[in-house]
């Protein structure tokens, strides 16, 4: 046939309708006949328009998601809206428009993108977690845990971000600003708020890793376990001087107790406030406030002396009481014990405040030293410890520990650095809480048949830091589930990472009204077998997502103790080495992208740029490159799709290029997903078929064509699917099967390299391809012919082009 010239406009669009009007195309057939493979990508918040940033993570999804089902497995592939949240509820107070409006007429233009860009989603399965449908059940999880006591209520110190005038979650403090406001500094407030309590799956959190670790980034897992902080050491004790208050200290190393010159208070501890009057709360005001700004791995630490002394319960030693910034409350028992001679921050805070520092434990081999410019850290003997002295740390922890639990002042104990999950948000544009406030019964939860509690859509949004919720009358007044009597609904809505905790499970089942989804109909696709986002989820959204894995499993609904088996986090979109956002105003429209050189070309740029795990910079110029490629694709497998001449001289070169091709993008997909390798691999393939078109047989030309197209159409699916048809087959090309590798056809032929001595030819040797140099010229050097030449005379030397000469140089 003649070659046909690429036009990306006419084929994408006519394609896209054609598969958008196929509701059943990209559907898992899921009645086990074929091995089952869930991909998945995060689902986007609907903020409007795509970025380019999606589209890298959306075309890695779709490129997995197409070879799966060319490699014959039942693949499902959904997508959804996290739609609930602050950007939404911001919008509608700047632009007085209400925040479901701006939300669905964001996720229909976003939804109209994502088809444009021709992925392959099964939308019968969509979800958008801000209808009712939906958070039901968020409400329905929540009472779940209510009756576990996994979900409480307390007086708390929260994190508060005047711009959203809202609580966040400790994760969504960063470097002491709020998370969606890099440069607005986060302020400490004491209110009532609601916890799941995430601490206690604290340790399968972490012995869980285990299932994972093969299928997740080590960088992940390591956030994840330092996030999670779990210690092991020994809650002690001491007294309040002149009271019987107690102030329980956690250390690890409690061998160094004797060592202890001071006891230090988180400024959040309540016996803080309790210690410090006049200017010294003033003080402890400042000093909260503006701890709660400051990244702790760089914190420069402060504090000051209480004027009060703690007791230490082993030797009946008083030390001084002071309160410094480096303490955390959340971490142990939000006090410690401070040794400057044997810890290092500790050294650092008393030397600064001139603490005084005593030394307690020896080297195993050396005498007490005088703890001068730094402090022994290492274990060691025990020394001016009492009935302890002369032990080694090991087992002196373990008999004072011991001697803590049996005379009442402390315990062996583990704690954590992970705190239990706030999920309070003072703001309307959010599931809400299912309980109600009776005067006569205390916190009622709402019955099941009473779900879900809709948000009202007639409220008025003022973002002043009090749900809206608490000012729509209709709303809050009800009646008492449990007596009938008044009582007002809960205001506050919870944190929209309860809504992208779960998600991935409902996908599978998304119709259900009875259940958030039936086990039966889950179990066959979980966990996940590729879960694709970004790494800076790897705290907030992955370690919730866990841990709801867990809390529905000990419900009863799931079988597995992790979501994901697999987790890839691809790199950032960066234009000028800076990543793309819309604060920075360095945006690449996708929309104009795919209008100028299309959906394909996007696409196949994204995957080529870079690995996918590495940060990619946006090149307008390699843009036009991947497109030149796509047009000499096109036009060689048109003109040569049903060519009826040719010698068949290059057939053995055709096919050994085309099989080799097939062994390396098979093996990028299954092992590595180097996927810009993969599109350079086809790109020389492509080279190759050009120099050998002319000699090429007309069944071997037909044949590189079909399986031309059937490599290219994972990662550019409008023009795989267009030469598709174009060559006379029928399907879609993506449920077609993949192409078979075959060794054999992908040998390499042996090399004939000519062999001189002093400049003349004197014989050929036979090499294998991709034999080294020196290889070579031992062949040579052995070579019957060329011994005859050199018998006798010494070699000066020998020059080698690998492949193709060996030159002998010999005196005489």
């Amino acid at each position: 046939m003649p070659e046909k010239p690429y036009n990306h406009q006419e084929i994408e669009l006519n394609w896209s309708q054609r598969w958008t009007a196929d509701p059943e195309l990209y559907k898992a057939v899921n009645d086990g006949t074929k091995p089952r493979y869930y991909v998945l990508e995060m689902l986007p918040y609907p903020s409007g328009r795509l970025h380019m940033g999606h589209v890298r993570n959306y075309s890695i999804g779709d490129t997995l998601a197409r070879y799966q089902w060319m490699r014959g497995f039942d693949v499902l592939h959904p997508m959804g809206w996290d739609a609930f949240g602050l950007p939404a509820e911001n919008a509608a107070i700047k632009n007085n428009r209400h925040p479901s409006e701006w939300t669905h007429s964001n996720i229909a233009h976003m939804k109209k993108q994502l088809l444009r860009m021709g992925f392959a989603y099964d939308w019968d399965r969509e979800v958008s977690t801000c209808e009712p449908e939906y958070y039901r059940w968020n409400q329905w999880f929540f009472l779940r845990m209510m009756e576990r006591d996994l979900a409480y209520r307390k007086v708390s110190l929260v994190n508060w971000c005047p711009e959203c005038a809202t609580v966040l979650a400790n994760e969504q403090v960063e470097n002491g600003c709020c998370w969606r406001h890099e440069t607005t500094p986060v302020e400490q407030r004491e209110l009532v708020q609601w916890f799941l309590r995430i601490t206690a799956y604290a340790e399968q959190l972490l012995d869980d890793m285990k299932q994972i670790e093969a299928g997740w980034p080590s960088q992940v897992l390591t956030m994840q376990r330092n996030w999670i902080g779990r210690s092991q050491g020994t809650e002690v004790d001491f007294g309040l001087a002149g009271t019987d208050q107690k102030i329980r200290v956690f250390t690890t190393r409690v061998d160094t107790i004797y060592g202890a010159t001071c006891v230090i208070l988180a400024p959040e501890h309540p016996l803080s406030k309790q210690l410090c009057e006049g200017a010294l709360a003033v003080q402890l005001k400042a000093m909260v406030d503006d701890q709660s700004r400051k990244d702790p791995e760089n914190l420069v630490k402060e504090g000051f002396f209480t004027g009060h002394y703690a007791v230490n319960p082993y030797n009946g030693a008083t030390v001084p009481i002071w309160i410094a910034n480096f303490v955390l409350w959340g971490y142990g028992t939000g006090a410690i014990m401070a040794v400057p001679a044997h810890d290092e921050r500790d050294f650092e805070f008393c030397t600064k405040y001139g603490i005084s520092i005593v030394p307690v434990i020896r080297p195993v081999d050396g005498p007490l030293a005088i703890i001068a410019t730094e402090p022994f850290t290492e274990y060691g003997i025990v020394e001016n410890s009492g009935e302890w002295s002369g032990l080694p740390s090991a087992d002196a922890r373990k008999l004072m520990s011991a001697r803590a639990k049996e005379n009442g002042f402390g315990e062996a104990a583990i704690t954590y650095r992970l705190k239990d999950w706030g999920v309070s948000r003072q703001r309307y544009w959010g599931t809400p809480i299912p309980v109600v406030h009776c005067p006569a019964c205390g916190v009622v939860p709402v019955p099941d048949d009473q779900l879900p509690v809709l948000l009202p859509s007639d409220v008025e949004l003022t973002g002043q830091g009090k749900s809206p919720l608490a000012n729509h009358p209709s709303f809050l007044n009800t009646t008492c589930p449990k007596c009938g009597g008044p009582a007002q609904r809960e205001t506050d809505t919870m944190d929209t990472f309860v809504d992208s905790s779960w998600y991935f499970f409902r996908y599978v089942d998304p119709k259900n009204d009875k259940l958030p989804f039936t086990p039966e109909t889950v179990q066959p696709w979980f966990p996940v077998d590729q879960y694709i986002g970004g790494v800076t989820h790897a705290i907030l959204h992955l370690l919730y997502s866990r841990f709801w894995c867990k809390v529905m499993r000990d419900i009863g609904l799931v079988k597995v103790d992790e979501p994901f088996k697999n987790l890839f986090t691809q790199g950032m979109v960066q234009l000028n080495g800076q990543t793309m956002s819309k604060s920075k105003g360095n945006i690449v429209d996708p929309d104009e992208m795919v209008e100028k050189y299309g959906a394909d070309t996007c696409r196949l740029f994204t995957l080529f740029a870079a690995p996918p795990e590495k940060n990619m910079d946006w090149n307008e110029s390699s843009v036009e490159g991947q497109y030149r490629f796509l047009t000499r694709l096109f036009k060689w497998v048109t003109r040569n799709a049903d060519a009826t001449e040719g010698s068949g001289e290059t057939d053995a070169q055709a096919l050994r290029k085309l099989h080799q091709t097939i062994r390396k993008i098979t093996s990028d997909f299954d092992n590595r997903w180097h996927f810009n390798t993969s599109i350079a691999a086809l790109m020389e393939l492509l080279n190759a078929l050009q120099a050998a078109e002319a000699g090429m047989s007309p069944a071997v030309r037909q044949e590189v064509a079909a399986k031309l197209t059937l490599l290219i159409a994972p990662f550019a699916p409008y023009a795989a699917e267009e030469l598709w048809a174009t060559i006379g087959r029928t399907g879609p090309v993506f449920r077609q099967s993949w192409p078979a590798f075959d060794p054999e056809l992908a040998k390499e032929e042996a090399l004939e390299i000519p062999v001189q001595v002093n400049g003349k030819l004197r014989g050929r040797i036979t090499a294998a391809h991709g034999s080294t140099k020196e290889e070579q010229e031992a062949l040579a050097l052995a070579d019957e012919k060329v011994l005859a030449f050199i018998a006798g005379r010494p070699i000066v030397k020998v020059i080698t082009l690998p492949g193709k000469l060996v030159n002998i140089v010999i005196k005489g």
